[in-house]
């Protein structure tokens, strides 16, 4: 029979870990002196006006990430808006032994996202993220900024899908974006990456009372539905007929939270299948024209798993419910 290692040796081996680990978690983003989970500020972040090179196919180029959500936000509204023939998209893959991003091949003379960045006049110890947006006119990153990005590519002059942010809407869908963006999108890190217990019990509280009032909303739009509904082809955020960026922006999270966010942050209250409307919503979107193509679940899993070594030492990706019939599935039952 094994015997348990002294006393006396795991006190001094949670210590250290305790201290490694702290120092690890500020290289994965900074947080404040309580311990909150704070997001770096993104370089090449202030919208610019539509390039006169917009209507030029090719023109630009959209350099996103599969396992980022902030990049999947941007790739799902360039694929509803219907860009394919105006914006190019690139994949970006991760390289966890540098800790960057690369290109599977060399993408305007530049192996990785951070020489791409330096190129466009980045500086020094920049973080080079996804999503971005590349001119290839003025060969640099006009943009990289998600909230902005998604709202520029909205606006294509091109676009041929829905528009994303209907005017008679623009109040409501706002309103929505500001709170998912803090208490959900970016909820999620502030409970993986909280340094404190109560800095994640105050970010897995918020995270979880918005998602419980999305669902409300969800479900009275589902018992009332607005003008453009009443067909029963189920509800949307922000009241609109068609997905909005509100919507948007919710999907990428929602999508990895048994995958990922679940297991890995510690956002595990409540499945989702006790937010029905909010579970028939992730499968309506997930089955919107394109979409579908947008997730990589192994990718997530993979990337997040193998790749935050302070969350996961191990490195082991654990088995996870399969993607496909996770959001076809019907919820069971409540009580």
């Amino acid at each position: 029979m094994a015997m348990a290692p002294p006393a006396a040796l795991v006190r001094g081996v949670r210590h250290f870990w305790h201290c490694q680990w702290r120092q690890l978690m500020a290289g994965l983003g900074p947080a404040d002196a309580q311990g909150r989970y704070i997001r770096p500020a993104p370089v090449f972040a202030t919208l610019p006006p539509q390039s006169a090179e917009a209507g030029r196919p090719g023109g630009h180029v959209l350099i996103v990430g599969r396992s980022c959500p902030w990049a999947h936000r941007a790739w799902i509204t360039w694929t509803l808006r219907g860009l394919q023939p105006w914006v190019d998209l690139q994949l970006v893959e991760p390289d966890p032994q540098a800790g960057r991003w690369r290109f599977p091949q060399p993408f305007e003379g530049c192996a990785t996202l951070l020489d791409l960045y330096r190129r466009s006049g980045a500086p020094a110890g920049t973080r080079a993220t996804v999503p971005a947006l590349y001119g290839r006119s003025g060969q640099t990153i006009v943009l990289s900024e998600s909230a902005r990005l998604i709202e520029l590519l909205n606006d294509w002059p091109q676009a041929s899908g829905p528009d994303l942010a209907p005017e008679t809407h623009r109040s409501a869908i706002e309103t929505w974006r500001q709170r998912l963006q803090g208490e959900v999108n970016d909820g999620v890190y502030r409970c993986g990456f909280a340094r404190t217990q109560a800095a994640y019990d105050e970010a897995e509280a918020a995270l979880f009372q918005c998602l419980e009032d999305a669902d409300r909303s969800l479900a009275a739009a589902e018992a009332n539905p607005p003008p453009g509904l009443e067909d029963g082809g189920g509800a949307w955020l922000a009241g609109t007929a068609n997905p909005s960026l509100a919507d948007v922006v919710l999907f990428p999270t929602l999508i990895r939270l048994e995958m990922v966010y679940s297991p890995l942050f510690g956002c595990s209250r409540r499945p989702l299948w006790q937010l029905p409307a909010l579970w028939r919503w992730r499968s309506r979107f997930y089955g919107l024209p394109g979409v579908a193509a947008t997730c990589a679940s192994e990718h997530w899993r993979r990337d997040y798993f193998g790749a935050l070594f302070p969350l996961h030492p191990s490195g082991i990706v654990p088995a996870g419910p399969d993607l496909s019939t996770l959001v076809q599935a019907q919820p069971p039952a409540l009580p």
